[in-house]
């Protein structure tokens, strides 16, 4: 390189100085003198020239070999001038790289399109204006049973529903819709995304048969929607079992004994209403579960905390008495009130005092306690405190999750279902627990 810059400026020096003694023999007027000047002058015009137009006609053939992706021409470097060996060198190994680049590219889109026909998702892509078809899978193919499609706008006439729905899909969207190849049926997730390149908008569609996947999803749900159902009646009955058994007890000791163990009418009338009242809010909560998702508005109500606790105590107790557990009630403000739903706060604070029950059932001192605060944002809040065995961190960030149990019987949904429901009052629960001290759950409303 550095040997033709050097020709260069020897040739342009070499022109300086003989059209300077051009100037100077004219102006001395030795004009025979020209006839030997002018014509090297010409020719070193004409060199200069020539080599500037080799090395246009030679970018010129590069530039066209580009333009036409012809990247296996080869330039000569042997038999060309010194000047131009530099720049055919310069052209060979740009178009090795761009030789490189263009296996390379070509052996990525060979592996994307292998990849995209063997995943069974279908996709396709078209261009947004005139909906011209660009690519489609076989999995695509195969789905929608149609071999070919040349625009989007074909789909129309097979299928109107998915056609609508592909085109009013925006990009990021998800949509489940059901598709009728022929005689068949199912759901297809369809989602979509845009790209625009050369001035031109692009979607891409992917359609993903979830049909087994529902089916699957579905009867999953039936089978836990049961093992709740199941959980939550249980937790409820086992006590209302228990006071009945203490009634009927109470009532066979005073007709045998009526001196030793008298049975007033009050004792029995505050039993069987602890009873219809538990019954009957067993009901609601089984008729409100099935449509808990649905729930929009709740059977709001201003309660009196203490009425909470002397409700829950009254249905508790038997259970409490037999199993020797003590249970503490804690309410400084006794016109401490929270607006909420009776029947399900009620089934929130039996689901906590049965876990309370046993994680106290192998301590020495066994305790529950039941308190009722505001706390500084004048938020009324709940707690439900045990002396039990605790909870470790691990398992404290887990007790939520829908299913998650510990116990060997147990179905893993009680505490969920706590969450739902007060997420459903636009409160929340939370646990404070050390292994081995005991736990407490709180409720804020």
């Amino acid at each position: 390189m550095l040997r033709i810059q050097w020709k260069i400026i020897f040739r342009v020096l070499l022109l300086f100085v003989f059209v300077s003694a051009v100037s100077w023999v004219i102006v001395k007027g030795w004009y025979s003198y020209l006839f030997l000047l002018i014509p090297v002058v010409i020719y070193i015009i004409y060199d200069l020239c020539r080599s500037q137009l080799q090395v246009y006609n030679e970018i010129n053939d590069f530039v066209e070999a580009v333009h036409y992706r012809d990247f296996s021409r080869n330039f000569d470097i042997r038999h060309a001038p010194s000047n131009l060996k530099p720049l055919r060198k310069g052209f060979n190994s740009i178009n090795s790289i761009l030789k490189q680049i263009s296996r390379e590219k070509e052996t990525q889109y060979q592996y994307l399109q292998q990849i995209l026909e063997m995943i069974e998702t279908g996709i396709v892509s078209y261009e947004e204006g005139e909906g011209e078809i660009l690519w489609m899978n076989e999995s695509l193919k195969k789905m929608l049973r149609l071999p070919y499609l040349k625009t989007i706008h074909s789909l129309l006439k097979r299928d109107g529903h998915l056609y609508d729905e592909i085109l009013t899909l925006a990009p990021g969207e998800s949509r489940i819709v059901s598709i009728h190849p022929e005689a068949a049926s199912f759901k297809i997730l369809l989602s979509a995304t845009a790209f625009q390149t050369e001035g031109r908008k692009f979607k891409l569609i992917a359609f993903q048969n979830i049909n087994e996947a529902l089916d699957e999803t579905e009867a999953k749900a039936w089978q836990k929607l049961l093992s709740v159902l199941t959980h939550e009646i249980m937790n409820s009955v086992a006590p209302i079992s228990s006071l009945a058994d203490t009634l009927k007890n109470r009532l066979e000791g005073s007709v045998s004994n009526p001196a030793e163990d008298p049975c007033t009418t009050d004792d029995i009338r505050v039993g069987i209403e602890a009873i219809k009242r538990r019954s009957e809010g067993l009901l609601k909560f089984a008729e409100t579960y099935r449509t808990l998702n649905k729930i929009t508005t709740l059977n709001l109500k201003t309660i009196y905390v203490r009425d909470l606790f002397e409700n829950l105590y009254q249905l508790m107790q038997p259970t409490l008495d037999n199993k020797n557990i003590e249970m503490d009630i804690i309410l400084k403000d006794p016109g401490l009130q929270v607006e909420a739903d009776t029947n399900l706060i009620e089934q929130v604070l039996i689901n906590l005092v049965v876990n309370a029950i046993d994680a106290v059932k192998e301590r020495p001192n066994p305790l529950i306690s039941l308190s009722g605060s505001l706390s500084t944002g004048k938020k009324t809040t709940i707690q439900v405190a045990d002396n039990g065995c605790g909870i470790s961190p691990e398992i404290q960030e887990q007790i939520f999750v829908p299913f998650f149990s510990t116990k060997k019987t147990g179905s893993g949904i009680g505490l969920s279902l706590c969450k739902q429901i007060m997420l459903l009052h636009k409160g929340n629960i939370q646990v404070q627990s050390r292994e081995g001290e005991g736990s407490v759950f709180l409720l804020q409303f």
